[in-house]
């Protein structure tokens, strides 16, 4: 079985920024990291060879630098690693983004099941991981926090619900996001460090994969950032007293008022 696991280099801080001229993340200067998330996601494809057998595939689009968390992932028990990196995925948005992963995981070919982790801390839309399923015409679940039982053929996952849980089975190969709740992430072992270290990753261009130009980077995005700013602060207010019953004759009165 080959599992594969998208991950993301997001910035190593909660205070994210955008740069107003081009409406992009400002990453100069910020220390940059796996996406949390995405941890459990590597822990759990780890977990998924221990215990059937098979290989590991890390994948991520982005600037060379992103070679670094790849190199952790490997040294956290992943097989091998691919950056996908061209000047041409700047400024791609969930939709641009999903498509190159996706174009990238054909020319890898045979997969059982792609794991990702729920979202991203630097955008928080959870988009990218079901496009990718949807870009490849395969199933998938989200919120997935725990993985009952997988074959050569089908999976059984836990999906995380506000009430409770869903138990879902698919047929393979499919894609799962998982939760936190799914493991613990082991820390990379003094061993791994070493190897990945010396570990030769595999790079692909846009040419490489042979994605479509018109569907990569910030032209090939649907979304685009057109203006940021900061909300300008609201003042004054008025403060209704009195009993609840009273309080709520005044606003009756004053929303009239608007009427």
């Amino acid at each position: 079985m080959h599992f594969i696991v998208c991950i993301k280099q997001v910035p190593n801080t909660t205070n994210v920024q955008l740069d107003p001229t081009t409406n992009t993340l400002k990453r100069e200067g910020v220390e940059s990291i796996i996406n949390p998330f995405d941890e459990y996601a590597i822990e759990e494809a780890v977990r998924l060879k221990e215990r059937t057998g098979g290989k590991t595939t890390v994948i991520t689009m982005g600037p060379p630098q992103a070679e670094n968390i790849l190199r952790e992932a490997l040294a956290r028990g992943i097989d091998n690693a691919i950056l996908v990196s061209d000047r041409a995925f700047a400024g791609a948005d969930t939709w641009a983004t999903a498509y190159t992963l996706a174009t990238a995981i054909k020319k890898i070919g045979d997969y059982s099941l792609i794991l990702t982790g729920k979202q991203a801390t630097d955008g928080d839309t959870a988009q990218v991981g079901p496009g990718v399923a949807e870009m490849l015409d395969i199933p998938h679940v989200a919120y997935v926090r725990k993985i009952e039982e997988i074959t050569t053929n089908t999976i059984r996952v836990e999906r995380m619900m506000e009430d409770g849980y869903d138990i879902i089975e698919m047929p393979l190969p499919s894609l799962i996001s998982v939760v936190k709740e799914i493991n613990k992430p082991r820390l990379p072992s003094l061993k791994g460090m070493m190897a990945s270290k010396k570990a030769i990753i595999t790079k692909w261009t846009a040419q490489d994969i042979g994605a479509d130009t018109s569907k990569i980077g910030l032209t090939g995005s649907p979304t685009q950032v057109m203006k940021v700013f900061t909300p300008v602060a609201r003042g004054g207010g008025e403060k209704l007293e009195g009993s609840p019953e009273e309080i709520a004759q005044k606003l009756i009165g004053k929303l009239k008022g608007l009427i």
